[in-house]
């Protein structure tokens, strides 16, 4: 029987929905509108449909965002003294730069000039040493959304066998923190350019997450039947066949991959509506100042 397709989409909208009435709720009592600041350097066409999709979100949710596009010759300075500004403006309750930054920029110098306390994308340092100190903060986006996919399909994780294969700062390596949290339970192999044999891991795995940003790295003969399998990957394909000259394809090798695991999420469709909802919770609770 082929996999169960965990809809992204739909859990997703159900956050934004409970997170909307939160925001409303919150304005009523107290007159404040949640804020994102979104910072854009260049003109990437990921990075601005990323933005792109982001702002619709917040602005659906009653929730308010200051646009800010820079060239892509902006300095370093110019970028830091921005941040600085938006660390005191009260009206800003969160601020997000768009990565990747032009070359010439150290993304780690931007990240960390970002105050703690609006570091909605959970990147910062100090929001990092929260999470794995298992403290009260910011958790990163896009793992925290794929705890929320599992918890919403009715996935047990204490126990389990999760394989990462990626070891991002941004995914692979928050969500092996997230997953072997005493209240998440799991245990967990990381897998990387260096692991010798993938499959020989990936096959024990009952929960597989693909993060390598490498399309069909993960094919159906190295899943365990009836695994869960989430697939973080969106590579841009080029396909002539399309409007706009390229598809959008995971990290798994869906068409095989469908046939052996229990579930699994598309792409697109799967992780990147909960990497969305998670940035509009996190900015919510800096607006509550949690």
């Amino acid at each position: 029987m082929p996999a169960a397709i965990i809809d992204g989409k739909k859990i997703s909208q159900k956050i934004r929905d409970e997170i909307k009435q939160r925001a409303k709720t919150l304005f009523e009592k107290t007159g404040i509108v949640p804020t994102l600041a979104v910072i854009l350097a260049g003109d990437d066409p990921a990075s601005l449909s990323y933005v792109t999709a982001k702002e619709k979100a917040l602005e659906e949710a009653g929730m308010g965002s200051r646009d800010i596009r820079l060239p892509g010759s902006v300095t370093q300075a110019e970028l830091l003294a921005l941040i600085a500004g938006l660390n005191t403006d009260e009206k800003i309750h969160g601020i997000l730069v768009q990565l990747p930054l032009p070359k010439h920029i150290n993304e780690d110098l931007i990240i960390t000039a970002i105050d703690p306390v609006k570091d909605v994308d959970g990147f910062h340092p100090v929001s990092v040493g929260n999470m794995v100190l298992g403290r009260q903060g910011f958790l990163p986006c896009t793992p925290h959304g794929i705890l929320v996919l599992l918890r919403e399909i009715g996935i047990a994780l204490s126990g389990t066998h999760a394989v990462i294969a990626g070891r991002s700062n941004i995914v692979g390596k928050p969500l092996a923190n997230l997953l072997i949290r005493k209240e998440t339970n799991a245990t967990v192999t990381i897998c990387h350019t260096g692991t010798r044999d993938l499959a020989l891991h990936t096959l024990q795995a009952d929960i597989l997450i693909a993060a390598a940003g490498k399309p069909g790295l993960i094919t159906g003969d190295m899943i365990r039947p009836g695994a869960t399998v989430i697939d973080v990957g969106v590579n841009r394909i080029a396909d002539s066949s399309k409007k706009n000259g390229y598809r959008l394809c995971g990290d798994v090798d869906y068409d095989s991959a469908v046939e052996k695991a229990a579930y699994i999420t598309p792409v697109p469709g799967g992780v990147g509506p909960m990497t969305i909802a998670m940035l509009m919770q996190n900015l919510l609770e800096a607006a509550e100042g949690l």
